[in-house]
């Protein structure tokens, strides 16, 4: 149950001065000795140790900041492209702050467009006598690699004041603009963010914009809970149809009276014995929804039987903080546990005692977020306190031969450690804290996160997504 952010504080915008961290892409000089990977909570860092990025792992990556931490955000579907693979990119998200004081927090919509990346060849070319072609050539054909895009990436933002920290935020698949939050001091609110999108929209990309501005602005609707909570998702199905859960065991069911009205349940869904801590809709069935709780147990509901769970099981040894339901493929549910590990199950066997087709137990500390690829049916993001981010495919096996095959094309310059498990697709460290991640649904292969220390955006380059197309001039 690890949820708000630990001791917020405002990040200070910086000139850009070379650091570690800016705005724009991540780089860093490499390593004079082997490089390894390191693992928290396994390896330790010996006095005169610092831990490097290696940014030949990445397409894109990017690091930016909105000012006070944000706990959760959404990102918001847009009309730019439905599969996008050119540099540079544009996204738009809606976040909320966890401020140290109630009245200073606000809902940040933003635009963050010129996101530059490069296209890599997972291999040195090899030329006609099979040795490695020049690394030092000047030709743009014989490059491993291609810049596409250039500069700092540009972000605009417009802010709407909340009062009280923003526990959860999610944009409405159908209408975007349309968004719901989770406030701490019990309030759920729905929102319409239609002109500050469009706003947004119609700016330039060379500057920043609004972010000394905040709106005040009343929300759609608004239903106050029992006590604060966390558990929140749209219908993929029933545009407008939403849940909601809290702290005290109790899930809510509200169903669009108008484009701008919702009538909520006043009996709500009860079968929990402690807090729900997340809530996700069936991908095919518009009446059936999963929800997590700190009692240790997933339930299934159904909204047409009543108000109890279709079905319940015990899915972790410790609180259920995080769930996730394949879209792509809808028999299959991913949870993460207070005690680092996560689990993958098979919906069609819960009738025979036993769903779960795999377990990973490689986090040491609590998973805050996951989240199934929109694009590869096979692939999971996990997000977990203890600083890291890892993909994973479930349809890898251990291949021995394979992975020699590599090492020797390679020359040895590979040393993972050999216990890391072989569906693990890729690890992202240098957050602080982190808390909730989202794949763009539009972007083949990337990926947002949120942590204590401001988002990252990034895009590994060893996930199997469309890369972008060489420039044909």
């Amino acid at each position: 149950m690890v949820r708000s952010v630990k001791n917020p504080k405002k990040a200070k915008r910086k000139k850009n001065k070379g650091s570690k961290k800016d705005e724009g892409s991540s780089s860093s000089a490499a390593p004079s000795v082997a490089a390894r990977v390191w693992q928290p909570g396994v390896d330790k860092i010996e006095e005169g140790e610092e831990l490097q990025c290696d940014p030949s792992a990445y397409n894109s990556l990017h690091a930016f900041h909105v000012g006070w931490p944000c706990l959760s955000f959404d990102i918001v579907r847009d009309s730019l492209g439905l599969v996008r693979t050119e540099f540079p990119h544009t996204v738009y998200v809606v976040s909320g702050t966890q401020a140290d004081k109630p009245s200073l927090n606000s809902i940040e919509i933003f635009k963050l467009s010129n996101i530059s990346g490069k296209r890599r060849e997972l291999l040195p070319k090899k030329s006609a006598d099979g040795s490695d072609m020049d690394s030092d050539s000047d030709s743009d054909e014989e490059s491993d690699e291609d810049e596409l895009g250039s500069g700092a990436p540009v972000l605009q933002i417009r802010k709407v004041a909340h009062q009280g920290c923003v526990n959860r935020i999610r944009s409405m698949p159908q209408s975007p603009h349309i968004v719901a939050t989770w406030g701490d001091m019990g309030y759920v609110q729905v929102w319409d963010f239609s002109s500050h999108l469009n706003y947004l929209a119609e700016s330039e990309d060379d500057t920043s914009r609004g972010e000394a501005s905040v709106f005040n602005q009343a929300p759609l609707s608004m239903f106050k809970h029992k006590d604060e909570g966390y558990a929140i998702d749209w219908s993929p199905l029933v545009p407008g149809r939403l849940v909601s859960g809290d702290c005290k065991n109790s899930i809510y069911l509200w169903e669009p009276a108008s484009g701008t009205k919702w009538n909520v349940d006043s009996k709500p869904f009860a079968g929990h014995s402690a807090s729900v801590e997340d809530l996700q809709w069936s991908p095919t069935e518009a009446n059936v929804f999963a929800s997590a709780s700190v009692d240790k147990t997933i339930a299934i509901w159904d909204t047409r039987l009543g108000k109890s769970p279709a079905t319940s099981f015990k899915a972790h040894d410790a609180d259920v903080n995080v769930i996730s339901w394949n879209r792509l493929a809808s028999c299959m549910l991913a949870s993460g546990s207070d005690d680092g590990s996560f689990s993958i199950r098979d919906l069609r066997l819960l009738k025979d005692g036993d769903s779960v087709v795999a377990h990973f137990t490689y986090h040491k500390h609590p998973i805050t977020s996951i989240e199934w690829s929109p694009h590869e049916a096979s692939t999971v993001a996990v997000s977990s306190a203890d600083n890291q981010l890892t993909i994973w495919d479930l349809s890898l096996e251990r291949d021995e031969e394979e992975e020699a095959e590599f090492k020797a094309q390679t020359e040895d310059k590979v040393n993972a450690p050999e216990d890391l498990p072989p569906q693990l697709l890729f690890v992202h460290q240098g957050q602080k804290d982190l808390k909730e991640l989202h794949w763009h649904a539009q972007i083949p292969g990337m990926i947002i996160s949120t942590a204590a220390d401001g988002f990252n955006v990034l895009m590994p380059s060893n996930i199997e997504s469309p890369l972008p197309a060489a420039n044909a001039s």
